[in-house]
């Protein structure tokens, strides 16, 4: 391997449409309500939350992907905990 070659290697790029693997745990700040309860956003990528408080809006949470379809860069996750409450 040439020394460019060592010195990019492991190197990625972001993306806005990050997908994610049912089972995955991430942490991500709650960030509206829809008509199914609340969601987070990450990038461009919706992970809807049906079962959460609408309280947890602006908290940061952590997640856990149920469902993701990475066509559409939308899922759904449960909240395992609260990481930081929002601000009242």
């Amino acid at each position: 391997m040439s020394r460019f070659g060592a010195f990019l290697a492991g190197l990625r790029f972001r993306t806005a449409t990050p997908a994610y693997e049912a089972g995955e745990t991430l942490d991500a700040y709650v960030t509206g309500r829809d008509g199914s309860g609340v969601r987070a956003r990450i990038g461009d990528t919706v992970l809807r939350l049906p079962d959460a408080d609408p309280a947890l809006v602006d908290a940061l949470v952590r997640l856990r992907v149920t469902s993701f379809d990475p066509e559409t860069h939308e899922g759904v996750a449960d909240v395992v905990e609260v990481v930081v409450e929002a601000e009242q």
